[in-house]
């Protein structure tokens, strides 16, 4: 393979006050979609990441612009962190031709290669080989970007998990998977699913460096994931990453969550709720009061509501775009 011929960059490490406006961003951003489906108004499918903010924000947003990210189902946090345009994100639900794939994506398959996001995938499990493969092409041509890779905790029993991560280790490439793990793959709770304590354990396998990690302190995965890309960078292959958290959605628009009590979610969310404990560090720490916070929010909402307004008057696709992006077009 050829060597990396591109000056080594410092990870940018990460803002409080900009990570809070990031996280509450996706959070009203999700709630907002949610609204506009239970009103008739958006169709299709949703996975919400109420509750995952920190993953997204302390992941995708340490990382250059040219760096990739490969996401899931539940995704709309971690495109908005990589940097893909939030107007262009709700016409994409909304299915406008303004939204980020002309409003044939919907929910689950956005793409912005403009930020480096490579795209989401509905299919469980397929973006391990994709974040692979980007890597490798990093690799081959010598850069210096990384790939960080997305997926839910259900993923890791996926054949695609085993054969990705033993051939980044193999080939040392520069990738990081990053295992959203939220308790509940689907219906069912992970202690379900597999028989050891930790996802990260599962790294040993192949000879890679596994850790896990408090998925809901921005700090801690900002810092773990940093360090990682750095490891990556330089040369020293893949990392595992098991970030524990919690979705307070259910898993799609149509779960009733019978599978999990009311009070373990009302733990999480009084206990445990990424936005809420770093709201809480912000005020220790004299950066913000509340009430700066609370603007903040308010603030957010306001401009997110009046960009709905808005993409409800775009275009949609018409039938002659069902034909574009579908074959290969002929270079003029």
């Amino acid at each position: 393979m050829n060597k990396r011929v591109n000056k080594i960059q410092q990870t940018k490490l990460i803002d409080g006050i900009e990570a809070l406006k990031k996280m509450w961003e996706i959070r009203i951003f999700e709630e907002m979609i949610q609204e506009l489906f239970s009103a008739g108004e958006l169709y299709g499918t949703m996975h919400l990441c109420i509750g995952q903010e920190a993953t997204a924000v302390g992941g995708a947003g340490i990382l250059r612009q040219n760096d990739w990210i490969v996401s899931t189902h539940r995704n709309h946090g971690h495109c908005i962190a990589k940097g893909t345009d939030i107007r262009s994100m709700f016409a994409e639900m909304l299915g406008k031709k303004t939204g980020t794939n002309e409003g044939k994506g919907g929910s689950m398959h956005v793409a912005d290669l403009d930020v480096g996001n490579l795209g989401s995938n509905g299919i469980v499990g397929a973006g391990f080989p994709i974040a692979a493969g980007a890597a490798l092409s990093a690799q081959m041509q010598g850069t210096d970007q990384v790939v960080l890779c997305y997926a839910g905790d259900g993923a890791t029993n996926e054949g695609s998990f085993h054969e990705a991560l033993n051939l980044a280790s193999i080939w040392q490439l520069p990738v990081i998977y990053l295992i959203e793990n939220n308790q509940y793959g689907m219906s069912s709770s992970i202690k379900q699913m597999v028989n050891i304590d930790k996802l990260s354990n599962r790294a040993m396998s192949y000879g890679i460096e596994g850790i896990t990690i408090d998925g809901n302190n921005l700090t801690e995965v900002s810092q773990t994931v940093s360090n990682a890309v750095e490891k990556a960078r330089n040369g020293g292959g893949p990392t595992l990453i098991e970030a524990l958290t919690y979705r307070h959605k259910g898993h799609s628009k149509s779960d009733k969550l019978l599978y999990r009590s009311e009070d373990e979610c009302q733990q999480w969310k009084e206990n445990n709720d990424p936005i809420f404990r770093l709201e809480s560090e912000l005020m220790k720490e004299g950066t913000l009061l509340e009430a700066d916070i609370r603007k903040i929010e308010k603030t957010i909402r306001q401009e997110l509501a009046d960009i709905v307004d808005s993409v409800k008057l775009d275009s949609e696709p018409t039938i002659e775009d069902l034909w574009t992006h579908v074959y290969a077009e002929d270079e003029v």
